[in-house]
This record gives C-alpha cells, sequence and structure tokens, in this order.
C-alpha cells in the first residue's frame, strides 16, 4: 500500500473528527478482530482455553487426554505467573535488539504508548505511564543532540484525540521541549513506521533514534527498517529485577502480565515476517 498523501489524509481525518465528533470508523473492526484473535494466543485466556478443552475432553471418556491438557494448563500458568521465568524471559526480549548503529541520525521518533483515559486529575484523555516514560527519554536526547523530534501515534482506541495529538503538548509543556511533526493516523506499529516514513521522506530524513520501550524496541526496529529507516534503537523502561529469592518462584499477577507482553511480542515479530 502507497502512502503518498499522508498530510491530506491528515486534514481529511481531522475535517471528518470535527464534523461527526467522533474518529472514522474504517479500523475499528479490524482493531477488535486482532484484539479478538490475541486475546486466544495470550495468557491467561490461552490457559484457561487449555484447561477448559481438558475438562471437556475428561467429560467425554478422553481420560488421559483431559487429564494431559488440564495438567498442561496448571503447569504453564505457573511458570508465566512465576517472576523468575517472566524475568528470563523479559530480559531475552529486551536484550535481543542492539541500541546501537552505524546511522548518523537526523531525527528522533518517539511512538505513542495508549492512552490513560478520562484522568480525573487532569480533566480528560491523557498520557500514560508508558507515554512519559517514551517523552521524558525524548526530552533528555533533544537536549543532547538538538535533533527534531516527530511523535507517532494514530487513534486504536477511536478516541477523538490521537495519541500523538496528547503526547505533544505534554512534551512542550511539561518537558520544554518542541515537537516538529505529529503522526496521527497510524493504529499499530507497523503503520507507525510507514506513515513516519512517508513523512520524513520529505524532509531528506532516513536515519532517525527510535524511541519506545525496552520489550517493544525488537518489533519496532525490525518495522521501521523495514519501512526504509536507519534505526538506531533508544530503548526505555527496562525491566530491572532485583535478587531471586524463593518468593520469586511464587505465582504473581504482574509476572504474568510481564509474559503477555513478551508473548505477545514476540506473536508480533513473527506476524511481521510472514505478512511481508
Amino acid at each position: 500500500m502507497e502512502f503518498s498523501s499522508v498530510n491530506k489524509i491528515q486534514e481529511f481525518l481531522w475535517f471528518i473528527i470535527s464534523k461527526h465528533g467522533k474518529p472514522p470508523p474504517r479500523p475499528a473492526m479490524s482493531v477488535l478482530l486482532t484484539n479478538f484473535i490475541a486475546a486466544f494466543l495470550l495468557p491467561p485466556l490461552s490457559f484457561f482455553v487449555l484447561g477448559i478443552t481438558g475438562w471437556l475432553a475428561y467429560t467425554f471418556n478422553y481420560k488421559r487426554l483431559g487429564k494431559t491438557l488440564a495438567l498442561a494448563a496448571m503447569i504453564l500458568l505457573w511458570l508465566a505467573s512465576s517472576p523468575v521465568v517472566s524475568n528470563w524471559l523479559t530480559s531475552q526480549l529486551e536484550s535481543s535488539s542492539p541500541n546501537k548503529s552505524d546511522c548518523q541520525p537526523q531525527a528522533i521518533v518517539v511512538l505513542g504508548a495508549g492512552t490513560y483515559f478520562n484522568a480525573p486529575e487532569y480533566g480528560g484523555d491523557t498520557v500514560t505511564p508508558y507515554g512519559l516514560e517514551r517523552l521524558r527519554l525524548a526530552a533528555a536526547l533533544h537536549r543532547k543532540t538538538g535533533l527534531p523530534i516527530l511523535i507517532s501515534g494514530g487513534n486504536p482506541d477511536h478516541r477523538l484525540v490521537p495519541e500523538a495529538a496528547l503526547m505533544k503538548p505534554v512534551l512542550e509543556a511539561d518537558f520544554s521541549v518542541p515537537v516538529k511533526w505529529t503522526e496521527v493516523i497510524s493504529n499499530n506499529t507497523k503503520e507507525n513506521a510507514l506513515y513516519s516514513r512517508e513523512l520524513l521522506r520529505k524532509e531528506g530524513i532516513e536515519n532517525i533514534h527510535l524511541i519506545t520501550q525496552a520489550w517493544h524496541m525488537p518489533r519496532s526496529r525490525e518495522a521501521f527498517t523495514h519501512a526504509g529507516f536507519c534505526v538506531n534503537a533508544a530503548p526505555t523502561g527496562f525491566s530491572t529485577k532485583g535478587e531471586t529469592t524463593p518468593l520469586s518462584f511464587l505465582p504473581q499477577a504482574q509476572a504474568l502480565f510481564r509474559t503477555s507482553v513478551v508473548i505477545h511480542e514476540v506473536v508480533g515479530i513473527l506476524w511481521y515476517r510472514l505478512s511481508r
């Protein structure tokens, strides 16, 4: 797909938003279907499905199969919820993308990180903690290099204001750092890369610092490299860990979340490679 008229598309998008008071519905079903499929591939739902399948097999007299599936579901849930396992998986993912390259970056690209909906302390939608981590690093990198900043983040949750439009005033007002470009129509990491490429190509920019979470960097770097950028990775929010104790082997909700994130990223990388 060619993205040759990004500015016109953005203008048209905002015309629709201002006219109808809500984002255009085009990506809604696609995003919903993607998230629905992802839910079945990721823990904890995937483990519940495996356990229910085992129960059904046992009920229909496939007792050995049923017991095996149910036991597998319990073991997988325990492993995925154990900090010692989730920490190891996360560290492997975060270390799989080198930070440095032979590029001489010409700009800083910051990826959107979702929306903190209806924040009562701010009176409306604003950036997430992940978004703040990325903006903080962008500010530090800008002060160090003087490079211009592009924020890329559309509206996958179909709110009135895209992620990049929420992040821009935070970076400018709270960190006193200017934002030169905002890309507001992407709905996933692949589109972040494609639409950012179209915007920056007009400026003659091919080499970038790319800012996102450390666990998101391998997939992001691959998407942006495939789009034609030379990427210098600038990850943030590493999942550091403390001393391993007996408690590290006990199931914890936070560990299950981290494992789910890792699996999500690995599935995303495989999907990108298969869909090219």
